[in-house]
């Protein structure tokens, strides 16, 4: 990893991802989750103080392990208990089966390679009737904006260290073995366009019969 990647990005991302307005957006995406909660993507912990009281235990997990020192102090503060794991989303998850009553994504599947192996695992830790709980931005409705964003995305591929902008995330999930039972699209203000396109929503694991 280089040292943008290490040491600079992780800095920006905690600046763009961390202000007040984004902090109530949070909040109202994870409204829904409670009791046994994992989280994929947790980065520098920005979601931990908009958890709601109904999530009785949180375990967060990401693939760096960024802002030691800053993410240490807010799992230190967070009210729910918390355990951290480093590892890969794309990889097989060291759950069992039917884990979690909640799984959480903000900010995330834009960034995982290969999105059908990590939407397969979190459909497989979820408990029947258990909520993926996603907060993404990801592909515009509009057919200019989109072009921009595929044409832009190489760049923000770098930028992003691995972020594509270009990604429809509710087709992904919808890919993935989920019926989503609710979805809001809008524009998060005071951001680019091409960065601005947002999806909050809840899917429930759908059941195949053979």
């Amino acid at each position: 990893m280089g040292v943008y990647a290490k040491y600079i990005f992780p800095r920006l991302l905690d600046w763009t991802l961390g202000s007040a307005p984004m902090g109530r957006f949070r909040r109202r995406a994870l409204e829904p989750a409670t009791g046994n909660t994992l989280e994929i993507g947790f980065g520098t912990g920005l979601n931990l103080p908009h958890y709601p009281a109904a999530v009785s235990k949180l375990t967060v997990i990401d693939s760096e392990d960024m802002l030691r020192e800053r993410v240490a102090r807010r799992i230190a503060e967070c009210p729910i208990p918390v355990v951290r794991m480093q590892l890969d989303a794309q990889g097989c998850l060291p759950f069992d089966d039917h884990a979690f009553d909640s799984v959480v994504t903000t900010f995330t599947l834009c960034s995982i390679a290969d999105t059908a192996p990590a939407l397969a695992e979190i459909r497989r830790v979820l408990k029947p009737g258990g909520r993926f709980i996603f907060f993404e931005h990801g592909r515009s409705d509009d057919a200019e904006v989109a072009r921009r964003q595929d044409r832009f995305n190489p760049l923000q591929k770098i930028i992003g260290v691995g972020c594509n902008m270009n990604r429809k995330i509710d087709e992904l999930i919808a890919a993935g073995g989920f019926r989503i039972v609710e979805l809001e699209r809008f524009l998060m203000p005071e951001t680019p366009r091409l960065l601005s396109e947002m999806y909050r929503g809840i899917a429930e694991p759908q059941t195949f019969r053979g």
